[in-house]
């Protein structure tokens, strides 16, 4: 299994994130891609994981991790009450389709498998390419595709 500084308590896999992919392969180009998605600056595309010590910017106040530490859990995949206010009102919308999918995934098969399931889900169908979550083509071969 992965660290535990990728397993997001949201149950949005750190390891397929464009935000931590840009960051760990110093991509400028895919930076400034993100940065105007986030409008934020490129040198604001800075993550390590949602639990390290080092996290974009939009996830340093997310108030699903904020929820999760309170209550003592690891994840949404322990909470009674799930979904509630905080994923229905997620901001991002790719992001609220894929915890609505993950969550009860991580739930039923648990965490080591839920993590191999997800990078497994997210290699290019066509050519095998690392693709990251909310990828519409695959950077290696430009293929269309839709892994969320």
């Amino acid at each position: 299994m992965t660290g535990r500084e990728l397993l997001a308590p949201c149950s949005l896999y750190c390891g397929v994130c464009g935000i931590l992919m840009a960051h760990r392969d110093n991509n400028d180009k895919f930076k400034e891609r993100l940065a105007s998605f986030y409008g934020v600056m490129p040198e604001d595309i800075v993550c390590k994981g949602c639990l390290s010590d080092q996290r974009f910017k939009f996830c340093e106040t997310c108030s699903i991790r904020s929820c999760t530490e309170e209550k003592g859990l690891e994840g949404c995949h322990q909470c009674d009450d799930f979904p509630c206010s905080f994923i229905d009102n997620f901001p991002v919308p790719v992001g609220k389709k894929v915890i609505l999918r993950a969550v009860p995934t991580r739930r039923e098969i648990g965490t080591e498998k839920w993590v191999e399931q997800e990078e497994a889900r997210y290699l290019c169908p066509n050519c095998g390419y690392g693709i990251f979550r909310g990828a519409k083509r695959c950077r290696s071969c430009k293929e269309p595709v839709d892994l969320d």
